[in-house]
């Protein structure tokens, strides 16, 4: 950052602050971070209050966040402060992250008031999947508000080629960028036990999923998959499958009743959410990471597996199709039988080779997954979408 410049405020507005958020709690505040790090702009967040928001506020600093208290439904998240905040602060360009909520109406509001470029992150929202889950709530969304403030974005910011398509797909016409998600390479230490290490007999292998349990992640399948397994692959007695994760709408006890019925909870283990140390800790101990779900913008949790050098199963509407182009992950269809066949193949490979699997999982995150870069390339848009440089080499066409 060019200390001596004039610095341009941009306002990052994001649904949550906190754990709450999944994986844009890392997402988002990393960006932030790089963007500052790596240009001229500085960076306020505006976002609305939850349950979590005093205890994980802290990890934002030293960026100033504006938090603001919700009144009716927290899915909604009308949040009578937040204009006057953007206002108060007057920033120059903001950054939406996310969609079908109170924040969208806020940030086309002000745009129009300032005469502000705002750019959107839909972060998967738009994909199929999302857009059919709850699709008249959607539609009647899209007529209200949504639609105009997508239309209304200088830039959409597309993680990935496919989440491009499905923004084109929606029938947006705006100019798209294409900035992935970034990661942060953890030190090499040895490591520690998790907390649940107990819940796994000692000597087992671990399978680790980790993130939302919802349906979206293909859990049930992934479940589903598990009973079959001992019938595919000769090691399968010697690995646990791990479901780490916070529980949203009653999905993991549907999870816990499945396993029972399908008599494989003396193999599977619900650990809970992890964070902070508690994350690494678990990443640690896992030997592969699966990912079998039904629809992601970039799934963070991969970038994070690889960067742990875990081999990787994920399916194809994860977005990350280097993984299977540069061997760091195997391809699984988000059905029962096909992830069942991806976790033989996986637990049946030579030591060896899972090995060199996830090391070539670290090289890809390390080689094109930099927040450096990632923000540096943020930081041209914003430049280009202000006026003052030529369109930046990341936008799609």
């Amino acid at each position: 950052m060019d200390g001596g410049a004039a610095m341009t405020r941009v306002g990052t507005v994001v649904a949550s602050v906190s754990r709450k958020a999944g994986g844009l709690f890392e997402s988002v505040r990393n960006l932030t971070f790089a963007v500052v790090d790596q240009s001229r702009f500085d960076n306020l967040v505006f976002s609305l209050r939850d349950e979590h928001t005093d205890e994980d506020r802290a990890a934002w600093a030293p960026l100033e966040t504006h938090v603001c208290s919700v009144l009716g439904p927290r899915t909604f998240g009308y949040a009578p402060a937040l204009y006057g905040a953007l206002v108060e602060e007057r920033v120059d360009i903001v950054h939406n992250h996310g969609l079908w909520m109170y924040p969208s109406i806020v940030v086309s509001r002000y745009a129009r008031a300032r005469a502000a470029p705002y750019v959107v992150s839909p972060h998967g929202m738009l994909d199929s999947w999302a857009v059919s889950n709850a699709r008249w709530k959607k539609r009647l969304a899209g007529t209200a508000y949504e639609r105009r403030h997508l239309e209304g974005a200088g830039c959409l910011r597309a993680l990935c080629e496919s989440e491009a398509r499905a923004i084109r797909a929606f029938g947006l016409r705006n100019p798209i960028c294409v900035v992935p998600n970034g990661i942060h390479m953890p030190p090499e230490r040895p490591p520690a036990p998790p907390a649940w290490d107990a819940a796994v007999p000692a000597g087992r292998k671990v399978l680790l999923y980790l993130g939302r349990i919802h349906p979206k992640k293909g859990l049930r399948p992934l479940v589903e998959a598990w009973a079959g397994v001992a019938q595919r692959a000769a090691r399968a007695g010697d690995w646990h499958l791990v479901i780490a994760g916070w529980d949203q709408g009653g999905h993991e006890r549907e999870l816990r009743r499945l396993a029972a019925e399908l008599g494989v909870e003396g193999s599977v283990a619900f650990v809970g959410a992890q964070f902070g140390a508690a994350r690494d800790a678990t990443y640690r101990r896992a030997d592969a990471f699966i990912l079998p779900s039904l629809g992601e913008g970039m799934p963070m949790v991969i970038l994070e597996a690889w960067s742990y050098r875990l081999p990787v199963l994920m399916t194809p509407q994860c977005n990350l199709h280097e993984g299977f182009d540069r061997g760091a992950a195997l391809r699984v269809q988000p059905e029962a039988d096909a992830i069942a066949s991806g976790i033989a193949s996986l637990i049946d490979m030579a030591p060896r080779e899972r090995r060199e699997m996830g090391e070539r999982g670290r090289a890809l995150a390390e080689s094109r997954f930099d927040w450096g870069r990632i923000g540096a390339e943020m930081g041209r848009v914003y430049d280009w979408l202000l006026g003052r440089a030529a369109p930046p080499g990341t936008l799609w066409s």
